[in-house]
């Protein structure tokens, strides 16, 4: 009987010790599973964002079906005649015929000059095309387009007080407003003016005439526009090309596109054409500014 109770127990412990092995094995096998799909799904996650370009801004802008362009009011390039609210101007000609030929509507959207690449990075604007400067701040922070046209700063003084400043190869003891954030801004400095900064070109121009800034840095194309006889500010003249006074080259302008945007060849290739057929030529020609268009 003990015999037979020994082999019994000896049976039953065989069975179990067969019984763990086989457990074993499987909690092994399906833990190397998990593992597996683990792996393979990180692998999948790693792919997947492999293969995810960077989203294209073309497609961003046709998808949403606006092209939004960050401007400030600088005559001739954007502006809008009294009584009107259609944005004008030789930028903004032009970037209606960029938007059309994008296939989408154009918005224009007036921001605060010193704070451009902010509203670019965040997408409240698509582009910055309002006479800009291709200085080095600007393109270390955007991707930008072909020049397309030349610009100098100059000072804007009262006309009463035209001869005061002839001849002057420095700003010191002037308090003289600026754009800030502008290519304007930088000149002054550089002469040794007192800045005052404002929010755009035109506010600057608003405080030589009402007395609280002795002069103004702005650009030349805006002073053409805006200044002398027959315009808004016929007791202000221009007088100092400050590019010249510095000993540095005229100024190009281009259009700042969100870093690594595809929407710089699109706007390269459209230019070209517009160049091309004679629109670019035309468009300057209404607002006055065949003389510093580039054409090559």
């Amino acid at each position: 009987m003990k015999r037979m109770l020994s082999l019994l127990l000896a049976l039953v412990m065989a069975l179990a010790l067969v019984a763990c092995s086989s457990n074993g094995g499987e909690n092994t096998t399906n833990n190397g599973g998990n593992a597996a799909n683990n792996g393979t799904g990180n692998n999948v996650g790693s792919d997947d964002t492999g293969d995810t370009d960077a989203e294209s801004d073309l497609a961003y802008v046709q998808d949403k079906g606006t092209l939004v362009v960050g401007i400030t009011y600088f005559s001739p390039m954007d502006y809008k005649e009294e009584g009107s609210d259609e944005w004008i101007g030789f930028d903004a000609d032009m970037a209606k015929l960029f938007a059309d030929e994008l296939g989408v509507d154009v918005e224009f959207q007036e921001i605060t000059w010193d704070y451009k690449v902010e509203e670019l990075n965040s997408r409240a604007i698509d582009c910055v095309w309002n006479g800009m400067t291709l200085d080095e701040s600007v393109m270390a922070a955007m991707s930008t387009s072909v020049p397309y046209c030349t610009n100098y700063q100059v000072l804007v003084v009262p006309a009463d007080r035209a001869a005061d400043f002839e001849g002057l190869t420095s700003l010191e003891g002037l308090n003289v407003a600026v754009e800030s954030g502008s290519a304007g801004e930088t000149a002054a400095e550089a002469l040794g003016a007192t800045t005052v900064p404002v929010q755009a070109q035109a506010n600057a121009l608003m405080e030589v005439s009402a007395g609280t800034s002795d002069a103004a840095v702005i650009d030349f194309l805006m002073a053409d526009s805006m200044v002398g006889e027959g315009t808004s500010y016929a007791d202000l003249t221009y007088t100092l090309n400050l590019n010249d006074a510095q000993d540095l080259p005229a100024e190009e302008y281009g259009v700042g596109f969100r870093q690594g945007s595809d929407l710089v060849d699109a706007f390269n290739t459209f230019w070209a054409e517009k160049i091309a057929d004679g629109t670019v030529l035309e468009t300057a020609t209404t607002y006055g500014l065949q003389g510093s268009v580039i054409l090559d």
